[in-house]
């Protein structure tokens, strides 16, 4: 039977409980309630006892296992002191071999260091190379900017310019030439506008200098239509009711169309004032140059109309050049108004058309007086219309022109009466040509009439018939169809042909009566009757030539019954002279 457990109080239990203690506060924890409990029970004496024997036995137990052991022990211990100088000297070459790594690691840390810091001068160096690598190409740019400006080429400069601004100096906004530069691009921009207007000015000096040229081709391919129109005209009758410039007439003139700015003598090459243009709009100065472009066209307008002109030159050469730099100057206007409507308005171009119109008019008014020909003013008038048609081929208003025309046509007039007036007396032609243009009914037909035979009336009066044929036939010269005014040449002429009948021929005639010849008298009185007679054949040729253009009533001169009413002064004075002889 086993036996039982020991107490807790006992001191063999307390001896069990102090070895398997696992550290010395858990010991001393054990240790101190004994030997209080075993105070208290006043058995300290046992406690003691029992602790010494346990000590005693434990003593003895260490000397048996010392004295079994104890050659093992030592060469324990002698091993252990060999491990032991094993390790120190070990420790020794870890110490070494700490210090040599150590003094490594310390050497790599150095070249690490370098390396370090030889990546971040490698890092610089690249920076700066890619900085510099930028600058230089920011630099090109801005020489090809100034090369190609130099070479005139003004459209690529201004298109490296925005590329340089827009695009490469951003790469390099944080150095200082980017600022630089870019201080430089108003400079640069006005540079290359001045250059494109310097270019542009010498365009328009160029035109300027074949302005005159451009109009003389316009005025010839004018005459050229006229001519053709004409020969079509006889072709084909029914055309002649369409005048030049009308819709039928430029459609029958296709086949013979004619480019003015374009052709083998004379090529107006617009790309200078494109190119211009199209700079100041991408600067954003299209305002601007379209002042000044309009500034520059009116000062070449003014060097354009001379002080004065003569109209007596030889060939009407000063005419000739006005109206031929006027022609040319507005064809330039009007091709780059219908090129560039944003450049030219129809205002403008209008505006100094009409200008020049008005100039040119007082120019031509105020040496008017040095004309004293009708033949040179009928060249001019036919010059001035020829003008006009080329015009308005451009669709140019030509009222002040056509205006000017009827001044042309009453200086004419006068013209055409003053030179009867110096004719009206002068001596002319044999019978056949009295015959043919006198307006005369003899008693007997021509075939029984027998030669020589005695005309009734004086030279004088075939002769004036004849002046009257030369004026209406001048007088139609002008109202050719480049004339707008029939009716004011038929008014006109019928006003000046009384005028001339009665002021100067009756009037003369009348004047003679007072004479004391009574053939003289008699001969006056049959010249008033054959004037009487030519003025009724006047009437008739006037009235048929005004149907043509104008219908109206009957023809009627005044002179016609001066001439009638003064028969009978002649008849009175004839019995006056007769009763004052008998």
């Amino acid at each position: 039977m086993p036996s039982m457990a020991p107490s807790r109080n006992e001191p063999s239990y307390l001896l069990n409980q102090l070895i398997i203690s696992p550290s010395d506060a858990d010991y001393l924890d054990q240790l101190i309630p004994s030997i209080k409990e075993y105070s208290v029970g006043n058995r300290t004496s046992q406690l003691s006892q029992t602790l010494s024997r346990f000590a005693s036995d434990k003593e003895t137990e260490i000397e048996t296992i010392c004295n079994t052991n104890h050659q093992e022990f030592v060469t324990s211990v002698n091993q252990l002191l060999r491990i032991r100088e094993g390790t120190v000297s070990l420790t020794a070459e870890i110490l070494d071999l700490n210090q040599s790594i150590q003094a490594s690691t310390e050497k790599l840390a150095e070249q690490k260091r370098a390396l370090v810091e030889s990546r971040s001068h490698r890092q610089n160096i690249d920076e700066t190379y890619r900085a510099i690598q930028d600058c230089l190409e920011v630099l090109r740019l801005a020489n090809q900017v100034h090369d190609l400006l130099a070479k005139k080429n003004h459209y690529a400069a201004l298109r490296a310019l925005e590329e340089l601004q827009n695009v490469h100096l951003k790469g390099v906004t944080q150095y200082k030439i980017a600022d630089m530069i870019q201080r430089s691009v108003p400079t640069t921009q006005k540079a290359i506008a001045e250059a494109v207007m310097s270019d542009l000015n010498t365009w328009l000096y160029r035109i300027r200098e074949m302005s005159q040229y451009l109009g003389e081709i316009a005025l010839y391919h004018t005459d050229l239509r006229k001519t053709r129109h004409k020969e079509r005209t006889e072709i084909s009758p029914y055309l002649g009711q369409f005048k030049l410039n009308s819709a039928i007439e430029l459609v029958s003139d296709e086949s013979e169309e004619y480019d003015l700015l374009q052709n083998e003598e004379l090529q107006v090459d617009f790309t200078p004032l494109f190119e211009c243009l199209h700079i100041h709009r991408s600067l954003g100065h299209m305002d601007r140059f379209r002042v000044e472009y309009a500034n520059t066209r009116r000062r070449q307008k003014e060097l354009l109309l001379p002080a004065s002109i003569t109209l007596i030159d030889e060939d009407g050469a000063s005419l000739h050049n006005l109206l031929e730099e006027m022609a040319g100057f507005a064809i330039v206007e009007r091709s780059t108004m219908k090129r560039v409507p944003d450049l030219r308005s129809s205002v403008d171009v209008d505006e100094l058309w009409d200008s020049m119109c008005q100039t040119a008019v007082i120019l031509i008014s105020e040496a008017l007086h040095e004309v004293d020909n009708a033949e040179s003013l009928l060249k001019i008038k036919n010059l001035i219309a020829l003008f006009m048609q080329t015009m308005n081929t451009w669709d140019f208003h030509v009222g002040v022109f056509d205006d000017f025309l009827l001044i042309l046509f009453r200086k004419y007039a006068d013209l055409l009466k003053k030179r009867f007036s110096d004719d009206f007396r002068e001596t002319i032609e044999e019978f056949d040509k009295v015959l043919n243009v006198s307006w005369y009914s003899p008693d007997k037909s021509r075939e029984e009439q027998v030669f020589p035979c005695v005309l009734p009336f004086s030279q004088m009066y075939p002769l004036c018939c004849i002046d009257i044929r030369n004026f209406l036939n001048q007088f139609y010269f002008f109202a050719n169809d480049d004339f707008s005014h029939p009716s004011l040449i038929d008014e006109t002429l019928r006003d000046a042909l009384d005028e001339l009948l009665s002021d100067k021929v009756c009037d003369t005639l009348v004047e003679r009566l007072s004479s004391q010849y009574l053939g003289q008298i008699v001969q006056i009185l049959i010249n008033l009757e054959h004037f009487e007679l030519a003025c009724r054949e006047l009437e008739l040729l006037l009235a048929a030539a005004r149907s043509q253009n104008v219908s109206g009533d009957v023809v009627t001169l005044n002179a016609t019954e001066k001439f009638r009413s003064n028969k009978k002064a002649a008849e009175k004075r004839i019995f006056e002279v007769v009763n004052s002889k008998i």
